[in-house]
């Protein structure tokens, strides 16, 4: 059974959502832009839908409109805020959170640029805690256009102190959007009850197919239609609506609000707890970089000392449990971790952090089963000499041992029955894992032998001098320890 443990990149699609999406494609398949009966049955749909989203959202004013999804909500918002911009005196800059989504700070240039608005683009600097610095942004907002905040971050979890934030702004004229993507189904809003303009939320991230979601734009907020056509949604977003995505986001949005199929927020929060201190006990040193009281209940992001992110994610992938490495849009870049970054934390955490996320519509047999496979996890790397814990070898090596890196590769010969080894070719991203090994298994390391000149890779035979020493050294308190 896979482990699903990556649902702040995406969800499955709830059971009640893909009947609801099959029920619309089978006999709610009208235009609803039509005026005949099965036209108006769809626009029915539509209506009661964007009616459960005003509820939810806490907007019984103002705009929410159906769109693809989030990167178009954030597209739209801007382009309606910076076409407002144009003229405006005291107006220099447009400001966006430091550990914001990439698709922001993007936006914002690409429409700066587009419409020959002359604005600096600045980030909003961030603490240790990942939570904006509310003085720098009092000190900038008075002559900012528009300031874009994510209500609870991807990567990390940590949520934004909207009031603080929103106290920051006060007697300024800039505009606000939120990014709500992760807020949904895991924190209340009440958007009208705040300041903000502009709120785009993603199905996809709350058990909805892609392709739908909702911008909610408050009431005489700057609006400029990023689509125009046929006029559909009252000529703010036009192109025929997505009437089966529709009715699937409307599912998840009865179910968020008749209280049943999700769970609450101590339940998410016991839910969290088990799983870090699984995480705990099976990786000794494990930190968590962000406060967990400051995070969605349902996302953890942690890093593991002498562990990189990319073996930490192999092995949780090699038992099912599919975790992943920050944002799902960055993952193949295989960076650090700018999230992180921006939060100051050292080098080491940003490139080998791990994020586990779960949905609010997971149950006590599911998380049972994750922290067993965490547990599982930590003692295959004990098992195989790559804990920074207490090492309980079970796989002995003898012969001839390959080892991989960026398409270079490195040996280790080794001898069981002596217990003396040979390193040919060394890496300098192997030394310590390799010495670590060695250490673990009680070999003596006799030789380090480069054969070629490495003149597609760096050699590490000069880092091998304090690697044999520290192997010798564990060698012999291990063997004081024995005696």
């Amino acid at each position: 059974m896979e482990i699903y443990l990556d649902a702040n990149a995406t969800t499955p699609v709830l059971a009640q959502a893909r009947t609801a999406a099959l029920e619309a494609m089978t006999h709610d398949y009208g235009n609803p832009s039509s005026v005949h009966s099965t036209g108006l049955k769809a626009r029915a749909l539509m209506d009661a839908v964007r009616s459960c989203a005003r509820r939810v959202l806490g907007a019984p004013s103002g705009q929410v409109l159906f769109l693809s999804g989030a990167t178009e909500g954030i597209q739209t918002a801007v382009l309606s805020a910076l076409s407002s911009l144009r003229g405006r005196v005291g107006i220099d800059c447009l400001l966006y959170g430091a550990t914001e989504h990439k698709a922001v700070p993007e936006a914002l240039r690409h429409w700066t640029q587009l419409l020959g608005l002359d604005l600096q683009v600045l980030a909003i600097p961030v603490g240790r805690d990942g939570r904006h610095d509310l003085a720098w942004l009092r000190e900038h907002a008075p002559r900012a256009g528009l300031v874009c905040t994510m209500a609870a971050n991807n990567e990390t979890g940590v949520t934004s102190d909207l009031d603080g934030i929103a106290a920051a702004m006060a007697g300024t004229s800039a505009l606000w959007m939120v990014d709500s993507v992760q807020a949904l189904g895991k924190m209340a809003l009440d958007l009208v009850k705040r300041r903000i303009d502009y709120a785009p939320f993603s199905g996809h991230k709350l058990y909805a197919p892609k392709g739908i979601g909702l911008l909610y734009v408050r009431e005489d907020a700057p609006f400029t239609p990023l689509m125009a056509g046929g006029g559909q949604e009252g000529s703010l977003r036009s192109g025929t609506e997505n009437m089966s995505g529709i009715a699937a986001l409307g599912a998840v949005l009865a179910a968020l609000e008749d209280g049943r199929t999700f769970q609450d927020q101590t339940t998410l929060t016991a839910f969290r707890d088990r799983l870090a201190a699984s995480l705990e006990q099976a990786f000794p040193g494990l930190v968590f970089n962000a406060p967990p009281e400051l995070c969605l209940p349902s996302t953890l992001n942690f890093s593991v000392p002498g562990l990189s992110s990319k073996l930490l994610l192999d092995l949780f992938d090699a038992a099912q449990v599919r975790v992943s490495g920050g944002s799902a849009c960055s993952a193949a870049k295989a960076a650090p971790s700018d999230v992180l970054e921006a939060m100051g934390l050292p080098a080491w955490q940003t490139a080998s952090a791990v994020r586990l996320s779960f949905g609010p519509a997971s149950d006590a047999e599911f998380i049972d089963e994750a922290c067993k496979r965490i547990r599982a996890c930590g003692a295959a790397l004990r098992a195989n000499c790559l804990s920074g814990g207490e090492q309980t070898p079970s796989v002995g090596i003898d012969g001839l041992t390959r080892f991989a890196v960026d398409g270079a590769c490195c040996y280790l010969l080794a001898d069981a029955d002596s217990r003396r080894c040979v390193v040919v070719d060394p890496l300098p991203q192997l030394t310590e894992r390799l010495a670590q090994l060695l250490s673990c298994q009680r070999f003596t390391l006799m030789a380090v032998l480069d054969t070629h000149s490495h003149g597609d890779h760096a050699s590490s035979a000069h880092d091998w001098a304090e690697a044999k020493a520290l192997v010798r050294g564990r060698a012999e308190q291990e063997k004081a320890q024995r005696s």
